[in-house]
């Protein structure tokens, strides 16, 4: 009552953002206190603050009468395998895991490591600061406001257990894999009577866990999951042992802030181009995926063999790519590409590419470069996979300081930083492009312009490009409807939202100013849309892009090349 009789009067985007910062400042402060119960009052405060800002992504989870389900698939999908049966969750830093018998369990839409110690026991190792623990404890409070949910569905009032529970505990007992044809049917409609929803919707969800789960055993099955969600809340109420608990150890609080995982992974970067007496030479550096760089430069030249398979159109060839990846790989092994796998534990792999030995002569047409420039300045580009949040600061911030190793100081000869990647966009659809003119922060002060070298101007009318400031937000499963249309239709004119683009922009910032890059730095940044959170069956939760985001992809990336590899008279 306190909280609501405090935000009467208040807009809707402003009740949001205090929800936002509610949530922020518990969990930053249940980190330093160092454990928390979900069901108790501090985590009871965890979950009101996230129904009162109700995430685009949740959908319907503020609906007491209903089981939100997208939202539910895209959480399970980011969450390790059989965490809906845990009531006993650690979150720490790196451990010596690899001598112990706990299995290593990484989820599928989300790279971070956690491990199984027993049935009820699960143990994740954050390596990427604070927005992996924000986005752990968003995703562990929506299912247990899901719990309750569909525990008080499981009694009848006037008959005690529901026989559609009872229905389910007999599944769950005799195994779902027995369940095929009417059997399968009856005990979907059984369960989405359960969940509160129709049996087309609670269809869709098995099959898509279903699917997962055989395809890489990502998940316990839906069956599982919602038996053990309803299970866990009654067990939490009638026995004090079985209460779930959520603990944050000393060694995670010691490495927030501290760059541990960054520091590694720079120091890693910076030996692998000093063993290949690359460090000397201009550096281009980008921020993207593992293969669209790879492909454009040598993709077209590995698959020669292949032509009568690939597309003549430059776009429509691309798909094709994506099967010969081990060819593609060997073929440029030998023409200058190098694949560093990360082991500092930040998850950030990096492509390292030696222009000078690329066959020029090999490259599709449309890749435009400059030979004189290639054959005098032999530029390298320096491909980074995407960090995650706040570990884009952290990553960028080493990476551009000087850093001392056996062979003597190594200051990066950076002459540009290209930032491309996916965003939620807010005026337009899934597939088009933005291009940021400045990143503000969300819920904080800090506003960076950005001098992009990147125009709408370089791109053809073949897709839709917005150029405008862009959000840097907390976690994408903290986004609210009201604070997004601010954004947008206020004086700000925010274009999309993203969550690395301010972090990595601060680091540049405190690099010119100290001194360790030049201020006359290209800086580009690009992103295509993969959701529009304002619109229906456009969020996230909906899905991935598939292969329509192919094009934005690869149409940014051979404009980031082409500048690279033929600047302006004013660059090279």
């Amino acid at each position: 009552m306190e909280v609501s009789e405090k935000m009467q009067g208040l807009s809707k985007s402003q009740r949001a953002r205090i929800a936002i910062r509610t949530f922020k400042v518990l969990a930053d402060a249940l980190t330093i206190r160092g454990y928390y119960r979900p069901f108790g009052k501090t985590g009871l405060k965890l979950a009101e603050a996230l129904k009162q800002f109700s995430p685009e992504i949740y959908g319907s989870m503020g609906d007491p009468r209903i089981v939100e389900l997208k939202g539910l698939e895209y959480v399970i999908d980011r969450l390790p395998r059989g965490i809906e049966k845990c009531n006993r969750i650690i979150l720490t830093a790196q451990e010596d895991f690899q001598s112990t018998t706990f299995e290593l369990v990484i989820p599928p839409k989300r790279r971070r490591v956690c491990y199984v110690v027993s049935e009820k026991e699960i143990c994740f190792v954050i390596t990427r600061g604070l927005t992996e623990i924000y986005d752990i404890l968003t995703h562990i409070t929506f299912l247990n406001i899901e719990s309750v949910k569909i525990y008080e569905r499981i009694g009848d009032k006037e008959q005690g257990t529901s026989l559609e529970w009872l229905d389910l505990e007999k599944i769950i007992r005799n195994g779902t894999e027995k369940l095929s044809g009417a059997s399968l049917d009856q005990a979907i409609w059984n369960l989405s009577i359960i969940l509160g929803r129709t049996y087309k919707e609670t269809r869709e969800t098995y099959a898509y866990l279903e699917k997962n789960r055989r395809q890489g055993n990502h998940n316990s099955g839906f069956f599982e999951i919602v038996y053990n969600l309803g299970k866990r809340y009654e067990n939490e109420k009638a026995q004090k042992g079985e209460q779930l608990a959520v603990y944050f150890t000393p060694s995670l609080h010691e490495m927030i802030g501290h760059h541990k995982y960054a520091a590694a992974w720079a120091e890693n970067i910076k030996n692998k181009l000093v063993d290949l007496d690359l460090q000397l030479r201009p550096l281009h550096l980008i921020s993207a995926n593992m293969h669209s760089v790879r492909n454009l430069l040598f993709g077209f030249a590995a698959l020669q063999q292949h032509k009568n398979k690939t597309a003549d159109n430059f776009y429509s060839s691309i798909p094709s790519m994506r099967k010969h990846d081990a060819e593609i790989v060997a073929y440029a092994e030998t023409h200058g590409f190098h694949f560093v796998r990360d082991e500092s534990g930040s998850n950030i792999d990096v492509n390292i590419i030696d222009t000078a030995r690329i066959d020029l002569s090999q490259l599709r047409s449309e890749i435009e470069y400059d030979e004189e420039y290639i054959a005098s300045k032999k530029p390298v580009i320096l491909v980074m996979d995407y960090a995650f949040g706040t570990q884009a600061f952290q990553v960028m911030d080493e990476l551009l300081s000087p850093t001392r190793l056996e062979s003597g100081d190594v200051i990066l000869q950076l002459e540009s930083i290209a930032i491309m990647g996916k965003a939620g966009i807010l005026p337009g659809k899934k597939g088009d492009i933005m291009l940021a003119s400045a990143h503000v922060m969300e819920g904080t002060p800090h506003n960076y312009i950005v001098k992009n070298d990147l125009t709408i101007a370089d791109f053809d009318d073949s897709i839709d490009v917005y150029c405008g400031p862009m959000l840097t937000v907390l976690g994408t499963s903290l986004q609210n409807r009201d604070i997004l249309k601010r954004f947008q239709q206020s004086a700000w004119r925010a274009i999309g939202l993203e969550m690395e683009g301010a972090h990595y922009q601060r680091a540049i910032n405190a690099a010119i100013i100290q001194g360790h890059i030049h201020e006359d730095l290209k800086i580009r940044y690009a992103y295509y849309a993969s959701d529009n959170p304002l619109k229906s069956g456009q969020t996230l939760a909906s899905g991935s892009m598939g292969k329509e985001g192919i094009f934005p992809t690869y149409m940014i990336t051979l404009i980031l090349l082409n500048k690279i590899l033929k600047p302006q008279s004013d660059d090279a």
